[in-house]
């Protein structure tokens, strides 16, 4: 006889339980949307001979369009990932050469996707330099900087002749790098890519004599392999130089659609290249199969993407962004760990394995199924008709996290519960909502659990029904419990505690799945907002 308990509706601040700081993905808070993100390890200013990671990215606070007027940065200790900083706003660009406002309305320009490099001086101190990737005209080669890597960044290459306009080469999505012998060099471009190597008295121009190299590696239109489109990254391991970048794949190439929502790399001898293709590194759809097989995208099925990869603390991650919402304004920061391997010498081979879009983040040993999961880090989002998209839109037959936004009051406190997180909507029967990973070993020995859940009915009758392993008993999972919503309900905030079973001989990293299902079809059965294991009153 299948059992479930429905308590009464209680609200949302007396249902949360407080949490500090938290691994997870995406790794920042979820009212937070810093896509394009360039990772770098960079010394604290204010602890030296500390390191923290600093994430340089985009801001999509406009909501509807892409990115904002202001680029802010968070950080991390290196050996406590769990622990991002807000660092505040680090710069806008609001006013001229001379001071005067930009627009007569007083609003700064619209920042893209940044990126930032760093050069030792003589005397020891480091310079940051700032490419906001600002596309306003005449200011497309902008560059900032600042003595500190969380700013704030003031520009350095004004145009000795028009105060509205900023002296560089570089154009869209730039990327710059400084080599080991002082050497720089600027990459860019949209579906053709560019570099040059750069002058390092004015971090922006071509070097005297110099040139800008056309299509370092082939455009998305001119091969049918490296196929570029946006968002260029360098990095160096030992002695090779690793392009990363935006690609844009082949119709039918992995079994999907074609889409430029992954991450690939290319690797060379040279800053300058040639270079030569090294595969994916992260695919934003969430490759996966469904029942019979065939190759889905078991999350978004279309969008953008940015990021480059960072080795923190001896191990290698892959930082890049989702989609979330109904539209591609919302996008959060994500990571996932993977192996790299150079070959060392001249024509030696770099390997670099792909990412696995998942909810733990930087737990790579899983989630603690004891403490809170907000339902926003769902990394497994199907419907029973699939979903579509058309620019700037997507359309789900089923479940999608829904974007929540709020103030900067809520950078006092990033992690605070009371600050509700991304809720997913629209699950209709068949659809399936997906958590990679939970560290199962911690349920070991407790033989009485439970799973406490806050959901918001929606007026149907509906069941859900919690798989462990896989969503498919006929592919390996394992039901381990189930209740039933009435359309009776109230529409509001609801507890429910679903006791469990069957959970012997699952250990270790096990995937959670909810699976919705009612006779009213098209229908949300309602909205899930979190849930955790407790143990159950005997």
């Amino acid at each position: 006889m299948r059992r479930f308990v429905i308590c009464a509706a209680v609200s949302l601040a007396a249902s949360l339980l407080p949490v500090d700081a938290m691994s997870q993905n995406p790794y920042l808070p979820l009212w937070e949307y810093i896509p394009d993100g360039e990772p770098y390890v960079f010394e604290d200013p204010d602890r030296p001979g500390e390191y923290r990671v600093y994430i340089y990215g985009s801001h999509d606070s406009l909501i509807t369009e892409y990115c904002g007027r202001e680029q802010v940065v968070w950080s991390a200790p290196v050996d406590r990932l769990d622990d991002w900083r807000y660092d505040g706003v680090i710069f806008i660009s609001d006013r001229d050469r001379d001071g005067n406002l930009l627009h007569p309305d007083g609003k700064g320009d619209v920042l893209y996707a940044p990126d930032v490099a760093v050069v030792e001086e003589p005397d020891g101190t480091k310079t940051y330099y700032l490419y906001p990737n600002n596309q306003a005209g005449g200011r497309q080669g902008m560059v900032a900087r600042s003595k500190r890597p969380d700013g704030p960044f003031e520009v350095c290459n004004w145009s000795q002749t028009d105060p509205v306009a900023a002296e560089g080469v570089l154009r869209f999505d730039p990327a710059v790098f400084v080599d080991d012998d002082g050497r720089v060099y600027g990459y860019w471009g949209f579906e053709r890519s560019y570099a040059a190597e750069l002058d390092p008295r004015t971090m922006a121009t071509v070097i005297p004599g110099g040139k800008v190299v056309e299509d370092l590696i082939p455009g998305r239109f001119q091969d049918e392999l490296y196929k570029f489109f946006e968002a260029s990254s360098l990095r160096k391991i030992k002695d090779k130089y690793i392009f990363i970048y935006s690609r844009y794949t082949r119709e039918g190439e992995f079994g999907l659609p074609a889409s430029n929502y992954t991450l690939a790399y290319a690797y060379s001898d040279n800053p300058l290249g040639p270079f030569t293709y090294g595969g994916t590194i992260i695919d934003g759809r969430s490759r996966g199969t469904d029942e019979s097989g065939k190759v889905i995208p078991t999350a978004y099925p279309a969008g953008n993407t940015h990021g480059s990869i960072c080795e923190i603390d001896g191990k290698w991650w892959v930082f890049y962004h989702r989609q979330t919402g109904t539209n591609e304004f919302s996008r959060q920061a994500m990571v996932a760990p993977v192996e790299v391997k150079v070959e060392e010498g001249p024509g030696g081979k770099v390997y670099i394995s792909e990412g696995e879009y998942n909810s733990e983040g930087f737990a790579t040993q899983g989630l603690d199924p004891f403490r809170k999961t907000p339902a926003g880090l769902a990394c497994y989002l199907t419907g029973p008709s699939g979903s579509s998209n058309e620019f700037p839109n997507f359309y789900f037959s089923g479940s999608y996290i829904k974007p929540t936004y709020y103030t900067p009051g809520s950078y006092e406190s990033p992690f605070n519960e009371k600050i509700p997180f991304d809720p997913v909507v629209n699950n209709t029967s068949g659809s399936t909502v997906g958590y990679k990973y939970l560290d199962f070993s911690r349920l070991a020995g407790k033989s009485s659990l439970e799973l406490i859940c806050h959901v918001v009915p929606e007026g149907i009758d509906g069941e859900i029904r919690l798989l462990a392993g896989s969503p498919f008993t006929s592919r390996g999972g394992k039901e381990i419990g189930s209740f039933r919503l009435t359309s009776d309900m109230p529409r509001e905030m609801t507890e429910i505690r679903i006791p469990l079973s069957g959970l012997e001989g699952l250990d270790g990293k096990q995937a959670l799945y909810f699976l919705f299902g009612s006779d009213t079809k098209e229908a949300s059965i309602c909205e899930l907002h979190d849930f955790r294991f407790a143990g159950r009153p005997e």
